[in-house]
């Protein structure tokens, strides 16, 4: 029996994949703690993890950022990107490490698993004294900067042409030194408050100083990096631990209608706004409604939270609508998802063969849709606020083009080859076996 330790952002889109990993490692006998917000108690215990609460400094509700942390709401585009990057991300870095350093001492654990967006590794990274293995779960694309792709977060599509590697070489300097500079100069002053040195990197590419970077994904749907670093590894996106059986008692009362749409061969497309951006359902969902409305298919929203009566204008006569579904269930029905890009979400329809229509703007959401574009698995609208019409074309011409479900399922086939819990428990092994061969690590 191996022990290991999980820490994770509040958040649910980071919290869920983090779940499924702990739910994996203890079904296989080892023993988990997994420090996260306090709202996740409950859904960490039920897959038999102890649960270890942040530090009520750096906890908050996900699910309302702006009245989390104020001064938010006016903000937008770049500026609000670095205000959630300093406040869930460099900011919360000292009370995080801190937590995790006291739980260490209470209780040495073979590794250390945490979300890419968990920088409270980072100090134990540059701190010279023995450690253990710590382990990055990749919860987003690839933040790590690279000579073939642009910078994080701007959502550009990569080039490795001379041309592009300049571009991307430019960028890089200017969001490293203007764009997130602020955040760097607040870390490093953080670090050297703690007795440290400095971060040898740029924050956002702290993986780098892992020893195992695991991304959640497969090749196919990142950018290719000719400097990608030999610690990392593709493992796929790990099965959900939770899925209640959709087809059971718990089915949503239009469950049978959704089949028969499907029997009959009416198109059915899902929509969903995640789990965290559903404050204004009126950005995607109550656009899409719209759209669809009078069209010859079949619509399945889930609001990820909000009871679903909230909905702008209540759901046309084409349309039913739930807090949740479980994706296992739904998605082998769906023809098509309209999405705001999470990375989760998104992966799950494209392993399901389903295609995606993406329309997001925040977080790490434009960088998802940068990735299905380039893949051609569906439609980047450009937008977290797309129009009714734009919507309609774009949900019309996927159903339309053959070429977009065959990508899609090219995709699915590759997901399947990439068993991740088999690659995960693989990778946390043989970092066992060499962590116990170099005694001084």
């Amino acid at each position: 029996m191996a022990r290991y330790l999980l820490a994770s952002s509040p958040i649910h889109g980071h919290v869920a994949p983090m779940t499924n990993i702990a739910a994996s490692l203890v079904r296989a006998g080892h023993r988990v703690r997994f420090m996260t917000g306090v709202l996740f108690r409950t859904q960490v215990e039920a897959v038999g993890a102890q649960h270890v609460a942040l530090p009520a400094s750096v906890d908050y509700d996900a699910r309302d950022l702006d009245a989390a942390f104020p001064g938010r709401t006016e903000r937008s585009g770049l500026r609000k990107l670095t205000f959630d990057v300093r406040y869930t991300f460099t900011e919360p870095m000292r009370a995080q490490a801190e937590a995790v350093w006291a739980l260490l001492d209470a209780e040495p654990v073979d590794a250390v698993l945490v979300d890419c967006a968990f920088l409270g590794v980072l100090p134990m990274l540059v701190d010279p004294r023995p450690r253990p293995a710590v382990v990055c779960v990749g919860i987003t694309p690839l933040t790590l900067s690279s000579r073939d792709t642009a910078p994080f977060g701007l959502g550009l599509p990569p080039s490795s042409s001379t041309a592009g590697r300049v571009r991307n070489r430019l960028l890089n300097l200017l969001v490293r030194r203007a764009v997130f500079g602020s955040n760097q100069r607040r870390l490093d002053r953080t670090l050297r408050e703690m007795g440290l040195t400095d971060a040898p990197v740029f924050f956002l590419d702290w993986p780098r100083l892992a020893d195992r970077l695991l991304q959640l994904t497969v090749p196919r749907f990142e950018y290719p990096r000719s400097d990608l670093p030999a610690r990392v590894r593709f493992v796929g996106t790990p099965p959900a631990h939770s899925a209640t059986n959709a087809t059971s008692g718990e089915a949503p009362l239009w469950w049978d209608e959704l089949l028969a749409a499907r029997r009959s061969g009416r198109p059915t497309v899902h929509v969903t706004q995640g789990t965290v951006d559903t404050s204004d359902l009126t950005r995607l969902i109550g656009p899409t409604l719209r759209a669809l409305a009078d069209k010859d298919v079949f619509v399945v929203v889930t609001t990820g939270g909000p009871d679903p009566g909230q909905i702008p204008g209540g759901l046309p006569a084409n349309a039913r609508a739930a807090t949740y579904v479980p994706y296992a269930d739904l998605l082998p029905h769906i023809d098509v998802a309209v999405t705001n890009g999470g990375y989760g979400g998104t992966q799950l329809a494209l392993a399901h063969g389903v295609p995606v229509v993406v329309a997001g703007d925040t977080e790490d959401k434009p960088e998802v849709a940068g990735r299905v574009a380039a893949t051609g698995v569906g439609i980047n609208l450009r937008t977290g606020a797309p129009t009714a019409p734009a919507l309609a074309a774009a949900v019309e011409t996927v159903l339309r083009e053959p070429a977009y479900r065959e990508r899609a399922r090219a995709l699915a086939a590759e997901y399947a080859r990439h068993d991740a819990e088999a690659l995960i428990h693989a990778e946390l092994a043989d970092l066992t076996r060499q962590r116990s061969a170099s005694p001084l690590s």
